[in-house]
C-alpha cells in the first residue's frame, strides 16, 4: 500500500540526476542546463540550481516542528494545500522525493493512531450513551406502571365506595 522505511533505502540506490532533491522537499524542481551567451554570441555550459531554503514547518499530525530543505515552489504549495501534513498526504510521490516520502509515512501512521484512538473512544461513549437511554426508558416504564396501578386503585376506591365494600357484596350473595 505504502512505501516503507526499508523499500525507501533500496530506493536511494537508485541514480538521480540530481540526488540533492532527494534529501528535502523540492516538489520536483532540479538542476536546469543551459548556455550563457554573452554579445559575441560564444556560447558556454551553465546550470542553474533551484531556490532552496531551509524551514520549520508544524506538523499538527506529528505534534512538533519538522526542519526540512525546501524550495519556495513547494512552499507555494505547502500553504495552498493549508499545512505540511496536507500537502505530504495530496502530493503525488514523484514531486515528495525521498524525505518527503519519509515524513508522509510517518504522518500517516501518526494519523492512523489517532483515528483509531477517537473510534475507541467514540465506541465508548456510544456505550455510555446507550446505557444511559436504556436506564431512561426502564424509568418511564416503570412510571407507567406506577400510573396504571394508581388508577386501578382509584377505580377500585370509587367502586367500593358506590357499592359497598367487596366483601358485603359476596355476602349478600351467599344470604340470599
Amino acid at each position: 500500500m505504502f512505501s516503507t522505511p526499508p523499500i525507501l533505502a533500496s530506493l536511494s540506490k537508485i541514480s538521480t540526476p540530481f540526488r540533492r532533491s532527494q534529501l528535502g522537499l523540492f516538489h520536483g524542481k532540479t538542476k536546469q542546463y543551459g548556455n550563457n551567451v554573452p554579445h559575441s554570441k560564444h556560447k558556454t555550459r551553465r546550470t542553474w540550481l533551484p531556490n532552496v531554503h531551509t524551514k520549520r514547518l508544524t506538523s499538527d499530525a506529528l505534534g512538533h516542528d519538522v526542519k526540512v530543505k525546501l524550495t519556495t515552489r513547494a512552499l507555494k504549495s505547502i500553504n495552498k494545500h493549508g499545512g505540511v501534513d496536507n500537502y505530504l498526504l495530496r502530493t503525488k510521490p514523484d514531486l515528495l522525493g525521498m524525505e518527503g516520502m519519509r515524513l508522509r509515512i510517518l504522518v500517516r501512521e501518526k494519523l492512523d493512531v489517532k483515528r483509531a484512538e477517537d473510534e475507541a473512544l467514540a465506541q465508548e461513549e456510544a456505550k455510555v450513551q446507550l446505557k444511559k437511554e436504556m436506564k431512561e426508558e426502564k424509568q418511564k416504564r416503570r412510571a407507567k406502571v406506577a400510573i396504571v396501578r394508581k388508577s386501578r386503585e382509584l377505580g377500585r376506591n370509587v367502586t367500593e365506595g358506590i357499592f359497598g365494600s367487596a366483601g358485603s357484596s359476596a355476602q349478600r350473595v351467599n344470604a340470599s
